[in-house]
């Protein structure tokens, strides 16, 4: 999970998400709306059997808040709960899947950009390449499949690579929020399947997203075509902009990045493989 705002738990919820499978969460930096969903998820958490540790991540001043609401707030916590506080560039959270990748960005107070990238999928099984060596289906293709050899019914050694084609690319998310606009950010999000956003200000309001440190929707359209990115969604706009005039926003953008949409609350995106037709 990326940010937590006030009422989490309830948006999970209400849309039937499998909060217990959320083994990580990561901050991006510790103004109100970005974590102050924390209380309630770890709550929450402790109502069902968990025994996997939650990690916490986040830059600076995300420990003290962990520990000052479970202190303050008199927390049950029947689990483990790991927090790491972030203060250097690159990869702090990896499994045999996928790793998470931190990089900064610039606003107020100290503040994260996230990316998600999963790491490259074995190629397309052939089924008939396996027959005709003489593996049968069942538990070896399997085996195959996973990247281990296997011995064939005369007894000979078949390597994956003798039945598994090219290997296929992983997908990759970047997630950036409260961030005045950085050339920066483009190399770090590059070649994201999804890219989410912030884009607070419309076109023309340069000078306010300087001085509050975040980003027009034109900056925010630069970067993904920067980046060469593959979709862009826009995300945390000014309180300012009606349902209506946030299409406004939608428009400049796409007049430099075409393949750009708003983000609503429970919207759900799907993310492609970068081989998908």
């Amino acid at each position: 999970m990326f940010d937590c705002g006030e009422g989490t738990q309830v948006a999970l919820k209400r849309l039937n998400l499998k909060w217990k499978k959320i083994d990580a969460i990561f901050i991006s930096h510790t103004h109100a709306d970005h974590i102050t969903g924390l209380p309630g998820m770890m709550m929450l958490s402790s109502q069902v059997d968990r025994t996997e540790p939650l990690y916490i991540m986040g830059p600076p001043k995300t420990k003290e808040y962990v520990e000052t609401s479970r202190k303050v707030l008199d927390m049950h916590i029947n689990y483990e709960i790991i927090v790491k506080e972030l203060t250097e560039p690159g990869v702090i959270y990896s499994t045999d899947e996928f790793q998470v990748r931190c990089f900064w960005v610039e606003h107020s107070k100290p503040c994260m950009g996230y990316t998600f990238e999963e790491f490259d999928r074995p190629g397309e099984f052939n089924p008939e390449k396996a027959k005709e060596l003489k593996v049968p289906c069942g538990p070896l293709w399997a085996k195959l499949q996973a990247g281990n050899s296997v011995e064939s019914e005369d007894g000979k050694i078949i390597k994956p690579e003798q039945v598994l084609g090219e290997k296929r690319k992983g997908r990759k998310f970047s997630f950036v929020t409260d961030t005045k606009y950085l050339p920066t950010i483009a190399p770090e999000v590059k070649n994201s399947d999804l890219f989410i956003c912030e884009a607070m200000f419309e076109k023309g309001m340069d000078k306010d997203a300087e001085s509050k440190k975040h980003m027009t929707c034109i900056q925010t359209a630069t970067i993904a075509k920067d980046a060469e990115v593959k979709k862009l969604g826009l995300i945390h706009y000014s309180p300012r902009y009606t349902d209506r005039d946030l299409n406004r926003l939608l428009e400049q953008a796409q007049t430099v990045f075409p393949d750009t949409i708003l983000t609503r609350d429970k919207m759900k995106l799907k993310i492609e493989y970068p081989d998908t037709p």
